[in-house]
């Protein structure tokens, strides 16, 4: 077995993470809907050899569109195109248990995986935005619980569905006129709590088996989730010894589903902010920062707590009364209240220190500093590599793959070239064997249901 590798992930939040990365000189505000400055960064990192691009979703026009640039694109539409430009990067897109159906996903990134060759990956999230339960026709928001209960047979579906052909189904005998053997297809035939499906999925297993399955949630449901089906968890961690933390419950609950706990990738955002000295690097950073309207960033603070804006004093602490939303992105709440306790940290301070309400860890250096860190990190257990989220697309991405990747080589901590052609193999992740559905079979349940209603 070789030596544990670093794996490496662009989070590609349209313009950066910065809410004012579109307002930087080297990005161009039409970017987040040009298909082509997708293609041109995904050719950048997979020259970088990274393990994936990762491209987060939400079916709503949210966040203060006013003031920056959202993820408008549906992600495996981009991710298709993408597929088309490059041969090795990975290809994760985002999608919601809360208001998407289990077939529907399920066939979309079966396809993606066979159009990229096994390069795609689904990273399933339950939605708590107000405005996105709207426009799917709901009244109110679904609480954490029911929204995880959905999440967790949604996905067990998803898998269902992938398993639903045989690897060898297809038969394609000309001389015989058989095109596929339909023994070697198996309908799930499932009934549960929120969805029935009962026909096979539509296309050919996929080449991985099963794409790569993410989670992004901390929640104990989240963790439950991971725990049971995720191949990579993309947590929030702000201190190593939170990290190392979250590592020993995660692959602890791993363990206890009957799951190797290695086989559990634990990959964090990771904000880096670059510069030639460390002076350099936070005058980019306070330049950035007099580009965010202040506006913007409380009322992406105010979100993350479930407040009202007027609540929260941007010269003062966190109000003292602040409870878990039970609606809300309790991941992040935790991540926020910790931070701002540990440093003492006023609102104004939070918000920034936060890189403007991203929720994740803000890394503000000179290439050997941040090189230096994640190694640090790695090295310890406590991840196994990181999603990195550039302040600015357009010239802090370069920044990173050019100067920190050559350092993280040079540490024997990162690949200097793919080995592999899947994500998977990336990942140095198993291809899985088909399963049955879980489920009792809809035929069983119906028989049973029509001897009850015979019986005095």
């Amino acid at each position: 077995m070789g030596a544990r590798q670093l794996h490496l992930n662009l989070n590609f939040l349209n313009a950066g993470t910065f809410a004012s990365a579109w307002r930087w000189p080297a990005s161009a505000p039409r970017d987040f809907a040009d298909v082509g400055f997708y293609v041109h960064v995904a050719q950048l990192a997979e020259r970088a050899t990274f393990d994936a691009i990762f491209l987060a979703d939400i079916p709503a026009l949210s966040d203060r569109p006013e003031f920056r640039p959202f993820n408008a694109l549906e992600p495996t539409i981009v991710l298709a195109s993408v597929a088309a430009a490059t041969s090795r990067i990975g290809l994760i897109a985002t999608a919601s248990s809360s208001f998407n159906e289990p077939y529907n996903i399920a066939r979309r990134f079966a396809s993606l995986d066979h159009v990229s060759r096994g390069r795609a990956g689904l990273n399933v999230v339950t939605t708590a935005d107000p405005a996105a339960a709207r426009n799917f026709g709901a009244t109110a928001r679904a609480d954490h619980g029911a929204r995880y209960r959905r999440a967790a047979e949604f996905t067990a579906l998803v898998k269902a569905l992938w398993d639903s052909w045989d690897d060898d189904a297809l038969v394609g005998d000309r001389h015989a006129a058989r095109f596929l053997d339909p023994a070697r297809i198996h309908p799930p035939e499932w009934r549960g709590e929120h969805f029935t499906v009962l026909g096979a999925l539509n296309v050919p297993r996929p080449p991985q088996g099963h794409p790569v399955l993410v989670q992004a949630g901390g929640s104990d449901d989240g963790k439950a989730l991971a725990a049971a089906h995720a191949d990579a968890v993309f947590s929030v961690a702000h201190t190593l010894d939170d990290a190392l933390a979250d590592a020993r419950d995660l692959r602890a609950r791993a363990a206890a589903e009957g799951r190797d706990p290695d086989g559990l990738l634990i990959v964090p955002g990771l904000v880096t902010v670059i510069g030639s000295t460390e002076e350099e690097a936070r005058r980019r950073e306070e330049e950035l920062w007099d580009l965010v309207p202040l506006e913007y960033g409380l009322g992406r603070l105010a979100g993350i707590l479930g407040v009202d804006p007027a609540r929260l004093r941007l010269d003062e602490p966190l109000p003292a009364d602040l409870a878990l939303p039970e609606h809300g992105m309790q991941t992040f709440f935790r991540g926020a209240v910790s931070l701002a306790a540990r440093r003492g940290l006023t609102v104004r301070g939070l918000i920034r220190a936060q890189g403007g309400g991203t929720g994740h860890r803000v890394l503000v250096g000179t290439p050997e500093q941040i090189a230096d860190d994640i190694e640090r990190w790695f090295r310890s257990g406590a991840v196994d590599g990181f999603n990195v989220m550039p302040d600015v697309i357009a010239d802090g991405f370069p920044a990173f793959a050019e100067t920190v990747v050559p350092l993280l080589r040079r540490k024997g901590v990162f690949r200097h070239a793919y080995e592999g052609t899947t994500l998977r193999e990336h990942l140095g992740l198993p291809r899985p064997a088909r399963r049955p559905a879980a489920p009792r079979p809809a035929a069983e349940a119906l028989a049973e249901a029509l001897l009850e209603e015979t019986l005095p």
